[in-house]
């Protein structure tokens, strides 16, 4: 990557020998291609280098109660600086040396006060810190704030441009995945795209709390209403019961809004809607879905993990039946999958958000079960994949990729760089364990999405498997999770989600043989 940097740094600097420029071009193509990137224009090359660069990962894991290396602090203290320039250097440092985890947990425990600090992303707000005391999140009556509101509307606005930039028509239905802990950090950003998109707003009564929702007239709206399917993740339709009936009478007063069809998809679908399922009007406004009261997540990932689908319908199968339970404006839930598959065969895209620095798509299963569980119900219900994107606003700005580019930069700047797998592997263990779960999911995504290019198994099989040095560490720290990862791969070719050469299948095969034995060898004889 340096070497390609210095080719197009080059290049930019400009030349009158037009051989030496052409020879720049190809080195430039050239190096690309070894680096499994497309080139492209070569003009948008740098920015795409530069969001390479610049983007900011985690190192290592938690340690509880544990002080951070002086090199990790500064690191931490520059990013934090970068975020929010008026912060004050010294004080950061302070508050992060302040640390009391485990003296908070002494006292919790003796049944005493541990003292109050917000929760959120440490890039958002500096008050988080110190670690160690009470978290304490929002005001339910308050959110979406203002300032989300306006960042809501900007970010749908984006989002739709995206979609439009591959030469898509303006998108009648889009559905979207909604958390709780990702709207708590940004005053409820989230909540306030799905609004937007629908041409709606929060309505607050005279002192200020949330009442419920009111349409942007089309005028001051300047598109069309566009139709929002959203799945909730069951910690939101626990935490904010006001906003989740809030989205459905969004919904329902776009419903019976007295407008065209070409000016209200909410509209016009729901009036399809009603005459498919004959059903009354309001049932078929629903567009909020979570799980039964008491139930929590789509299960698409344990499926993955476990290794027990034998068809990736299955997986939709799955999304729909635990997600399939609608949520009106009295917010009691109606079991109604077949309302959710019809509505998920209009989808134009779907898409989630990325708030924290912490995590990334390839971090957590919860993104896989959750917008990978829907991509893989909406390909189901329509027949053929819509797109699938990230709309990412962890560093200050938003930048809206496509779920591909996002595995892509995740790849290239965690689970392939020496920085992010040397800080898991200094946690022996645990850090090898959190390498395997970055393969599944990886594996994940290919199962629900199909948006995993060949090269990010190659390179991982590269790195952690077929290097005998690499294998013989992992399998060392953690004997169970490397045999895993050669595992996950072999998986990935039998279920033809990549198809690598045949030496290297052959070299993953013998790999996986040798890391079996050494795990055998660890079992004592019966």
């Amino acid at each position: 990557l340096c070497e390609l940097k210095a080719l197009v740094e080059r290049y930019r600097s400009g030349t009158d020998d037009a051989a030496e420029r052409d020879e720049l071009d190809i080195m430039i193509r050239d190096k690309c291609a070894d680096l499994d990137i497309d080139a492209g224009d070569l003009s948008t090359l740098p920015g795409r280098l530069y969001e390479i660069k610049r983007e900011l990962i985690p190192h290592g894991l938690h340690v509880f109660g544990g002080d951070m290396e002086p090199e990790d602090r500064e690191q931490l203290v520059n990013a934090m600086l970068a975020a929010t320039p008026a912060l004050d250097r010294d004080t950061l440092e302070a508050t992060i040396d302040a640390n009391d985890e485990m003296g908070a947990l002494m006292r919790a425990l003796d049944g005493t006060y541990v003292s109050p600090a917000p929760g959120g992303d440490l890039l958002h707000n500096a008050e988080v810190l110190p670690t160690g005391r009470n978290l304490h999140g929002f005001d339910p009556f308050r959110i979406p704030s203002h300032f989300a509101c306006k960042q809501g509307a900007a970010q749908a606005d984006q989002l739709l441009a995206r979609h439009m930039q591959a030469g898509d028509r303006l998108p009648e239905s889009i559905a979207m995945v909604l958390w709780g802990t990702d709207n708590l950090k940004s005053e409820g950003a989230q909540i306030a795209q799905a609004m937007a998109l629908l041409g709606a707003r929060p309505r607050f009564d005279d002192y200020g709390r949330l009442a419920g929702a009111e349409l942007i007239p089309l005028d001051e709206l300047g598109r069309p209403r566009i139709d929002v399917v959203v799945t909730l993740s069951g910690i939101f339709r626990d935490l904010l019961p006001l906003q989740t009936r809030m989205i459905a009478e969004a919904t329902w007063l776009a419903t019976v809004a007295d407008e065209t069809a070409d000016q209200n998809f909410v509209r016009k679908h729901s009036l399809a809607h009603q005459a498919r399922h004959d059903c009354d009007l309001e049932t078929a406004s629903l567009r909020v879905f979570s799980n039964a009261e008491g139930a929590y997540g789509a299960n698409v990932n344990q499926l993955i993990d476990g290794g027990t689908w034998a068809d990736a319908d299955e997986l939709a199968d799955m999304f729909e039946t635990r997600k399939g339970y609608a949520y009106g404006r009295s917010g009691v839930p109606t079991q109604r999958r077949d309302l959710l598959e019809s509505e998920l065969a209009g989808v134009d895209c779907t898409y989630q958000n990325l708030e924290s620095v912490e995590l990334g798509v390839t971090d957590i299963d919860h993104y896989v079960d959750g917008l990978g569980g829907m991509a893989k119900a909406v390909e189901k219900a329509r027949g053929a994949a819509a797109p699938v994107y990230v709309v990412d606003a962890t560093q200050g700005g938003t930048k809206v990729r496509t779920l591909g580019e996002q595995i892509d930069l995740e790849t290239r700047t965690r689970m392939l760089n020496p920085k992010w797998y040397e800080g898991m592997l200094k946690h022996g263990f645990e850090g090898v364990r959190q390498i395997e779960g970055h393969v599944t999911n990886t594996m994940g995504w290919s199962a629900t999405t199909r948006t995993v290019a060949p090269w990010v198994y190659q390179k991982i099989s590269e790195t952690f498997v077929l290097d005998e040095n690499m294998r013989a560490r992992l399998a060392e720290l953690n004997p169970k999770s490397s045999a895993r990862v050669a595992e996950r791969l072999l998986e990935a070719t039998e279920r033809e989600l990549w198809t690598p050469d045949a030496d290297t299948l052959a070299a993953l095969k013998a790999a996986s043989d040798d890391l079996e034995d050494r795990l055998e060898g660890l079992v004592p004889a019966e």
